[in-house]
């Protein structure tokens, strides 16, 4: 990412994090932060993957009619191949970016009421994974994420607008999944721990590892070495330790990573 990039990112995730703050303490809007930039990555995730599918269809997920017979059966052929690859599903109503359309204000100047629908569409991606493989590391996903909390405004109304308007925000920031040298993501989350960890200005010490010191970390680790059994991180955070280490080694059979934090676990 080019410093004009990564300048760009940074006053996009400031946009976001400023809209929230002063009604929560750092820690708080931080985890509201990441579990939204969370549900985005998946949802993108899955347009990406849902498009691929399509592909000799010549059609696009997104407009793909939920209410059609044709289109129920393009929903579940998808839908059985993303459990098997993804290990989770979304429909496109339930993508990031429609989410964010049905929060635009309407003519009035009033944003149209999305919280409960969101509330369900999280609740779903979990119960998309209910009896497979990839249940496990589903579970708990977005239970950190209250949008019921009357920090987020003393009724559903500021609520709603208030979850809009950060949608809206992190709906300008592009991961680029699809160009796989970028970690888009990653210096989201970075940004996001140095700025905002709580703790007498310290950056969250226990899960924050800046990039540069994971560069030389990995340089020493593979030094000599261009294949290894396996790699592990007894405080793996999001994970860029790991991912670091993919970058730098030819071949890695296996990861290991352990976190105690839930959003982070879930991140990594």
């Amino acid at each position: 990412m080019s410093e004009d990039q990564k300048r760009q990112l940074e006053q996009q995730l400031w946009n976001v994090a400023n809209t929230l703050r002063g009604k929560m303490n750092a820690d708080e809007f931080r985890d509201y932060i990441l579990g939204f930039i969370f549900y985005k990555y998946l949802a993108e995730k899955m347009e990406i993957y849902a498009n691929s599918i399509l592909k000799a269809d010549k059609i696009k997920y997104k407009t793909i009619k939920e209410n059609t017979k044709q289109g129920n059966e393009y929903i579940e052929a998808i839908k059985e191949e993303s459990l098997e690859k993804l290990g989770y599903f979304l429909k496109s109503s339930e993508l990031f970016s429609e989410v964010v359309k049905r929060g635009n204000s309407d003519e009035d100047g009033v944003s149209n009421f999305i919280l409960e629908d969101l509330q369900k569409i999280l609740n779903n991606i979990q119960l998309s994974t209910m009896g497979t493989d990839s249940e496990e590391d589903f579970d708990h996903l977005f239970e950190d994420m209250d949008l019921s909390s009357t920090k987020l405004g003393k009724t559903p109304e500021a609520r709603n607008e208030i979850i809009s308007k950060v949608l809206s925000h992190l709906d300008k920031i592009d991961f680029k999944l699809e160009q796989t040298e970028l970690d888009v993501l990653g210096d989201a989350y970075e940004y996001l721990i140095g700025q905002f960890a709580s703790g007498a200005g310290k950056k969250a010490g226990e899960f924050y590892t800046p990039q540069e010191v994971s560069k030389v970390l990995t340089k020493i680790v593979t030094t000599g070495k261009s294949k290894l059994k396996s790699v592990y991180d007894p405080t793996c955070g999001s994970g860029s330790l790991l991912l670091r280490m993919a970058k730098e080694a030819e071949e890695v059979n296996n990861f290991y990573g352990q976190e105690m934090n839930r959003i982070t676990y879930n991140l990594a």
